[in-house]
């Protein structure tokens, strides 16, 4: 028997839904269930042919128990290896290499010196940075944000470059990412399940949180969403990512990808709405028997994207002139909605472990 498993932390509607479609289906010699784990041995495996991860991103220990059952077996959806390397700014230069619109985006250093350095530390870092250039590229109004972040925290739109400053200077430890505002026309949000799967959802990034997927605008144009889709692939093959969103703003036209690194989308029914929700626990049971069909126990089952393909191969990633030739794959666009759930309770925040708290650093001037 080869079992399914999903760890996940405080949502519930998501990842249920998921063990109980699978086990509907009533494959042979396939189950799933939620993640059980007593022990976490070296070179040990888990008792999983595959698991979904929905919460390691915050749980450091699942991290590290995710890598063993990995190097031991289990095809682990996302890559934990991968999803532990990368971030929003080395995604947004591999956009521009394989021909995906981004916003022009700056790397900012941290405020504060990291635990354990000292302005000796950054002898190598030109102080204080060519701050007229950077502003001159990125342009104003813009978007500051944690280069390896999600969940909307610890975003700020600044105005000026004195407002940067302002604001910048409570960011603390944080390596930030100064980006270039869109301003768009249309917006989506994009469920890509293996590579292959895609969902598009007209998405509004401005509504409370329960109000962003009902949205009432106009049909988009056909050829608009047939680029969403190809870029949308595009992304998810050569970041490696079996389930992720893809977010673009449309701006005269262009979809420009604004956020592509959520390996551990919200699903949760009452923000996604029924139809959307659906879809994705349907396409998620089904890949996950596929690839729990395709697992061989003591081997690497995991999913290796393009960018690390060409990069073992030695072979250069795709000419940004060079036309997307992803997979065909259905997209969908969810109907607006005259009925909107109310916004559910907001969830107490996961446990943390307690720690003695630091001694506040000088400011890197």
């Amino acid at each position: 028997m080869k079992k399914i498993g999903i760890l996940f932390g405080q949502e519930r509607s998501f990842p249920e839904a998921v063990v109980e479609r699978i086990n509907q289906k009533a494959e042979k010699g396939i189950s799933a269930e939620a993640v059980k784990i007593e022990k976490i041995l070296q070179n040990s495996p888990l008792d999983y042919a595959v698991i979904i991860d929905r919460i390691s991103q915050d749980v450091p220990f699942y991290r590290a128990s995710l890598k063993n059952a990995a190097i031991t077996g289990t095809a682990v959806i996302n890559n934990p290896f991968w999803w532990s390397a990368d971030e929003k700014f080395f995604n947004n230069a591999l956009a521009e290499q394989i021909g995906v619109p981004v916003p022009k985006t700056a790397l900012i250093p941290s405020r504060q010196h990291p635990t354990g350095t000292t302005g000796e530390s950054f002898s190598n870092l030109t102080m204080p940075l060519n701050w007229d250039a950077i502003f001159d590229y990125v342009g104003f109004p813009a978007y500051m944000k944690p280069y390896d972040g999600g969940g909307w925290r610890d975003v700020y739109k600044l105005h000026d470059k004195e407002d940067f400053f302002d604001k910048h200077s409570g960011t603390e430890q944080l390596v930030m990412l100064l980006q270039e505002e869109i301003i768009f026309d249309e917006y989506f949000r994009c469920y890509c399940i293996g590579g292959k799967h895609v969902r598009i959802m007209q998405y509004e990034p401005r509504n409370p949180h329960h109000l962003r997927y009902a949205v009432d605008g106009k049909t988009p144009d056909p050829k608009l969403l047939k680029t969403v889709e190809e870029y949308t692939l595009k992304l998810c093959q050569y970041l490696g990512y079996d389930f992720n969103t893809v977010e673009f703003a449309v701006r005269d036209g262009v979809p420009i990808a604004i956020d592509f690194c959520n390996p551990a989308p919200d699903a949760d029914i009452k923000s996604v709405g029924q139809e959307n929700f659906d879809w994705v626990v349907e396409t998620t049971a089904n890949y996950a028997i596929e690839r729990a069909k395709a697992q061989k126990p003591g081997q690497d089952n995991l999913t290796w994207g393009e960018y690390i393909k060409a990069s073992v191969a030695g072979k250069p990633l795709i000419a940004k002139t060079t036309a997307p030739t992803a997979p065909k794959a259905a997209a969908k666009v969810e109907a607006p909605k005259a009925k909107v759930e109310k916004a559910p309770a907001k969830p107490k925040a996961e446990p943390k472990t307690e720690t003695k708290p630091v001694a506040k650093k000088k400011p890197i001037k």
